[in-house]
């Protein structure tokens, strides 16, 4: 298929229907907490997985997939619930046996084949239609479903698109669920590690919102323009997936670690996070041709199960992230060598610590700000998922999928996430959306792509 052919590609929706666990749970109920809630004004998270089918026929692992689904919502059944919200105006997920559960939504698009999806690394902007919920904000979870799954059949294989209200859960309970459906899909008769459901353990302040509709988010908000209207208009984007393998990591994290000292308060070696992060947050700088005095902002989203005190499993269910924020400017970032980068990344993931966490929360319990998803800092780098996350080990009985990327809900200019490659080894693909020119200049750097 050629560009313009995918670019026109038709979705067929062949049936639309709802699943619900297989059992009847009653009625169950738990408020948001301080961790879900600034989400709300954020879109649906969506993922897009990939897969060549083994000997039963679309239809049967349709099938297969639902009857799995039905099983793993009896533990994770908040997913099939919806948003509520009680008496005082606090925000709930609230689950009855009358709900209406999962969206699934079974269509074909017979003219795609798995490698127009697999060797297409321009991002997924093309297969969009492969996902549900574009541009629906996680407040619409009043009324949708918390969870969608859109199953397409494809010329050689199905395409599995999800999209996970991001107010209920992160990337960490994301997978956690997608493992334990497809552990069920295998034929175990029950999930090796049970959803940890109390979300209030980690933080029970009851915050009230004024948010009902999707008007009252303000992803529309206007940035400041000084008279010039066309300066609010999002310039042209582009979505692009980086390979970097094993020798390419070993590299870079080689480069960043020759003087550790130099570029934080004590020789801690940097990780292979800190190293790659270094790397991307330099050359984006570059390709975005910044003044010297300019501003840029490193953002990661940092997985805090194991910082609270006390310290909750991994299987807490829910949002426990927060966004960690490191400031230079640009010239201060690239006359320096790459350790200095990667010091700063370092100290300010080390400096967010129980207390920290403590403090961010008060901070906003006191006066509660929703933000866009794009409020992540001037000139940012923004990192979302994580190459911890198995994700080529979801297999639900027909081997792992061929590609997983993520959709275009919540994305903006300099968003990164990273994900394993899938092969197994440590490398690891990095997918960006930049201004179409700065994506055009960053393709060139050889640095960057490590040719040189």
């Amino acid at each position: 298929m050629t560009k313009e052919e995918i670019a026109t590609t038709n979705v067929n929706i062949l049936k639309k229907s709802n699943v619900k666990p297989q059992k009847p749970l009653g009625k169950k109920e738990c408020q948001l907490v301080t961790f879900d809630l600034p989400y709300l004004a954020f879109y649906y998270n969506q993922k897009l997985m990939v897969y060549k089918l083994g000997a039963e026929s679309f239809e049967e692992t349709v099938e297969k997939l639902k009857d799995g689904l039905a099983l793993v919502l009896e533990d994770f059944y908040q997913l099939a619930g919806k948003l509520g919200k009680d008496d005082e105006g606090v925000f709930k997920v609230e689950y009855d046996d009358d709900m209406d559960g999962v969206e699934v939504i079974v269509d074909e698009a017979q003219e795609i084949q798995v490698a127009n999806l697999t060797d297409h690394h321009e991002g997924i902007n093309k297969f969009q239609d492969l996902i549900p919920y574009n541009k629906i904000l996680n407040l619409e979870g009043l009324h949708r479903p918390l969870l969608a799954v859109q199953l397409t059949k494809l010329k050689d294989g199905l395409a599995m698109g999800l999209a996970f209200n991001h107010a209920v859960l992160d990337g960490t309970s994301t997978w956690h669920f997608m493992t334990s459906w497809a552990q069920l899909c295998s034929g175990a008769t029950s999930i090796s590690v049970p959803p940890f459901l109390e979300r209030t353990k980690a933080r029970d302040t009851r915050v009230k919102l004024n948010l009902s509709k999707p008007s009252d988010a303000p992803e529309h908000a206007k940035s400041e323009t000084n008279g010039d209207v066309s300066a609010s208009v999002d310039p042209p984007m582009r979505d692009r997936v980086f390979k970097f393998s094993e020798s390419a990591i070993d590299q870079i994290k080689s480069k960043v670690n020759t003087n550790p000292g130099e570029g934080a308060n004590n020789t801690t070696p940097f990780s292979t996070f800190q190293s790659l992060s270094a790397h991307v947050w330099l050359a984006v700088t570059r390709a975005r041709q910044l003044k010297p005095e300019e501003y840029t902002v490193y953002t990661v989203f940092a997985d805090c199960r194991k910082r609270v005190d006390p310290p909750m499993p991994e299987s807490y269910f829910g949002n426990l992230i927060q966004a960690i924020f490191t400031v230079t400017a640009a010239g201060l970032l690239l006359s320096n060598p790459i350790e200095f980068a990667a010091g700063m990344i370092q100290q300010a993931i080390a400096k967010h610590d129980a207390k920290a966490i403590e403090e961010r929360n008060k901070e906003w319990e006191s006066s509660p700000k929703i933000f866009a998803y794009k409020d992540a800092g001037v000139n940012c780098v923004a990192v979302g998922s994580s190459p911890r996350f198995k994700v080529y080990e979801v297999d639900f009985g027909w081997g792992k999928a061929e590609i997983v990327r993520s959709g275009l809900n919540n994305r903006f200019d300099g968003m990164v996430y990273l994900y394993p490659e899938k092969n197994g080894g440590r490398g690891i693909d990095v997918e960006i959306s930049l201004e179409a020119n700065a994506m055009e200049r960053l393709e060139k750097d050889k640095e960057f792509l490590m040719e040189a």
